[in-house]
């Protein structure tokens, strides 16, 4: 299972989002796409329950501000929350239900204003929760630690209802964890297919091509991402594979090309040479070649091939980690918050 978590300030576009189609869809495209997934892309969310709640879209909104107003030190009153369960999992109703219970008692929105949607426009199952921070008693509920209460919540989820385990992000995780290998299948499948491009192309014109021929999208600019199929943005430095080792990559290539063909002429050149001496008896014979493969060997584009060799076998095999930690978590975010919440002190004079 895989959760997200994110406070906003507009109720009217969470819930909108939650309620409707994708608005960049039409009602053609709805069709096309049904005929070719099976999904319902028209109508693709069922409201399961509501919470203290209840109405379209603008009743809720409305409903959900005037509550809101009760709190008036909150920026940002908006929870929203999606439970997404691995390919292949489904689960009914009634137990996704649980699991938006079980989501809104953990952040402690259970007394507050919410609704659970499920959408049915993608393969894996998945729910969304637009809950009101503030409760009908002014008080807000914290979003501190929002992503270890996620991870903790999926894993405690997986065990209850038997899902497929997700490891949490590896920040999260007890120390011992942290040194465990992990694996990130869409950056895995990444890797392999820039590698194998590369390997086939001389060129960046030919390396975008390709890559574009395999479903990417690449952005260059002064590093490189790649967008996939599923529109889902990754950087070429998380994968092992930033611009600079491509463009590095690309440029051995063509020095060992060129090496090689040098090292063909010079090939080339010894036996001419060697032809130019008749060998009489067997052993001059032998001389001569004994003398040819010395020679062959000594060749001084030898050393720079396999030297080249070894860059590429390096350069083309990189290992990456999903160390990935929320903003939320980064030094550099805690201490702008803390410089923010001084500025906001009163001063004394």
């Amino acid at each position: 299972m895989i959760g997200y978590v994110g406070t906003g300030s507009s109720f009217f576009e969470c819930i909108r989002y939650c309620l409707e189609d994708k608005k960049e869809l039409s009602e053609e495209q709805k069709q096309q796409l049904f005929q070719k997934d099976h999904l319902q892309h028209k109508d693709r969310a069922e409201v399961l329950f509501y919470n203290k709640c209840f109405g379209n879209k603008y009743e809720l909104a409305k409903d959900f501000k005037e509550v809101a107003k009760l709190s008036k030190r909150v920026e940002k009153p908006v929870f929203h929350f999606s439970l997404r369960l691995a390919p292949g999992e489904v689960l009914s109703k009634d137990k996704l239900m649980e699991i938006g219970q079980e989501c809104a008692k953990e952040f402690g929105v259970a007394d507050n204003q919410y609704i659970c949607v499920l959408h049915k426009d993608t393969n894996e199952q998945h729910i969304h929760i637009v809950a009101n921070r503030v409760g009908f008693n002014g008080k807000v509920a914290s979003d501190s630690n929002s992503y270890r209460r996620m991870a903790a919540l999926c894993r405690r989820l997986e065990k209850q209802y038997h899902l497929q385990e997700v490891l949490s992000p590896r920040a999260f995780l007890p120390a011992k964890e942290r040194l465990l290998p992990r694996q990130d299948m869409r950056k895995e499948r990444l890797k392999t297919d820039i590698r194998q491009t590369l390997e086939q192309v001389g060129s960046y014109q030919e390396f975008e091509q390709k890559m574009q021929a395999l479903g990417y999208r690449l952005i260059k600019s002064r590093g490189i991402s790649f967008i996939d199929d599923k529109k889902v943005k990754t950087k070429g430095s998380d994968v092992g594979f930033s611009l600079a080792t491509i463009e590095k990559i690309l440029r051995l290539k063509n020095e060992l090309a060129i090496k090689l063909i040098m090292q063909e002429m010079y090939e080339t050149t010894i036996r001419r040479n060697m032809t130019k001496y008749l060998a009489i008896t067997p052993s001059q014979q032998l001389l001569l070649q004994t003398k040819e493969s010395v020679q062959l060997e000594d060749s001084p584009f030898i050393p720079i091939i396999k030297e080249i060799g070894n860059q590429l076998d390096i350069l083309l095999r990189p290992e990456y980690t999903s160390d990935y930690l929320p903003y939320e978590f980064t030094e550099q975010y805690i201490t702008r918050k803390r410089k923010k919440e001084q500025s906001k002190k009163p001063k004394r004079y």
